[in-house]
């Protein structure tokens, strides 16, 4: 993780200097936290290891979680899937809640949000500042104008009457000024006319795809998955886009790059109500090779409403904390398809509400995903120096960016960032 921490950071050459005399031992001894321990969880012995053993979902090994893997399990998914749409929704519903009644009782990743990773890179800070002897070390912020959080809104359209919502969604948004990505099925499901990804792009909006037929088997196998995706890399180019998310959030992410994508939004941080259970463990983005990974930090719309039957914003309220506090990524799904009733359009504008509060509080970065991975790939690109005793950024874009500081509290490593 060292390189990678100072690739996550862009933290300033002496700092990566001293990168070199953290210990490891001591870095993994002290980031654990008391659910690791309690599972008898072993962290592989390089930091760098470790964190792709959380970001990757290589632990589930360790902690047995169910339906990890897409295609174990395909026998009963194949027959789901088969008799689904023939299926009542109240009682595809009551499926839904009975396969996942137990996600209370799963011991990690941790609820509401897990940040395994951060807490390995706030261990990697604390043994740098007592290395360096310094009260506060420099490093460049994670996002624009010094913005505690970056967060987008996604929608993912499974039908077609969530395609024929969509212009309500964009009309919602509009109220607030805020924009959003959708994300769309290419075959099967529905028409995907011209016309319509064009009102996308008339409202300012961003096109990511949605898989291929939305049938639940698309990492079933990697030959299968390799035939699909050049169908799938097709509508990208005649699309002009250039995210992907994949249906149910299944996901193989060593086959990522087999898509001609830029960013990927198919991992959550933490799936407990999630078929293939996991999670990244990270509130922040983090590359597979070349493509960017988003992860999905909050919960779902759908699981919020159907699974839980909550049409309050508390959880999501409780992750923005979590999320603000770590200098998180805050993506939302929300279905237009689920938004059709009064019940989620009430929820879905309150939530808006929020996220425009802290827009214009100067928290939040709202941007369309695109946005975000082009900021990502400029910070990789930028350089802190020293000069005459200050600090300064250099590179492409260093307008935008500005420096932190981690800073040596009595509760740990604490964030400043300068405005």
């Amino acid at each position: 993780m060292l390189a990678d921490f100072a690739r996550q950071t862009r933290c300033s050459a002496q700092v990566a200097d001293a990168l070199g005399e953290v210990s490891p031992s001591v870095v993994l001894g002290a980031a654990p936290h008391s659910v690791l321990n309690a599972l008898g969880v072993r962290l592989p012995k390089g930091i760098e290891t470790a964190v792709d053993f959380f970001r990757l979902e290589n632990y589930q090994n360790q902690v047995n979680g169910r339906a990890t893997v897409p295609g174990l399990g395909s026998f009963v998914r194949r027959a789901y899937y088969g008799v689904r749409p023939l299926l009542p929704v109240f009682f595809r519903k009551h499926m839904q809640r009975y396969a996942l009644r137990d996600w209370r009782n799963i011991p990690f990743p941790r609820w509401p949000v897990e940040t395994a990773v951060e807490d390995l890179e706030d261990a990697v800070w604390t043994e740098l500042l007592r290395i360096t002897g310094e009260q506060r070390l420099p490093f460049i912020w994670f996002w624009p104008e010094g913005r505690r959080i970056g967060a987008i809104l996604t929608h993912d359209v499974e039908t077609a009457a969530g395609r024929d919502f969509c212009d309500g969604l964009m009309g919602i948004e509009a109220e607030f000024d805020l924009v959003s990505a959708f994300e769309v099925v290419p075959e099967e499901r529905y028409e995907v006319s011209e016309e319509f990804l064009q009102s996308l792009r008339d409202g300012g909006c961003e096109i990511a795809l949605h898989g291929l037929n939305h049938d639940g088997h698309l990492f079933d196998n990697e030959a299968e998955f390799r035939t699909r995706a050049e169908k799938i890399n097709h509508y990208l180019k005649a699309w002009g886009a250039r995210g992907f998310r994949s249906p149910v959030m299944f996901r193989r992410q060593e086959w990522l790059h087999n898509l001609e994508i830029a960013y990927d939004m198919s991992v959550p941080n933490g799936a407990w109500l999630d078929p293939q259970r996991g999670g990244c463990c990270t509130v922040r983005p983090y590359f597979v090779g070349d493509v960017l990974e988003l992860p999905l930090t909050t919960t779902q719309d759908y699981s919020l409403l159907t699974v839980l039957n909550d049409a309050t914003p508390t959880i999501w309220w409780r992750q923005l904390e979590i999320l603000a506090e770590r200098g998180g990524l805050a993506s939302f799904i929300i279905h237009p398809d689920y938004m059709l009733e009064e019940r989620g359009q009430r929820l879905y504008r309150v939530l808006l509400e929020r996220l425009a509060e802290l827009r214009d509080s100067g928290q939040a970065w709202m941007a369309l995903p695109g946005d975000l991975n082009d900021w990502w790939r400029t910070r990789q690109g930028l350089e802190l120096v020293e000069e005459g005793g200050c600090w300064t950024i250099r590179g492409d874009g260093a307008q935008q960016a500005r420096i932190a500081w981690a800073v040596r509290t009595d509760y740990g490593v604490q964030f400043e960032v300068e405005k």
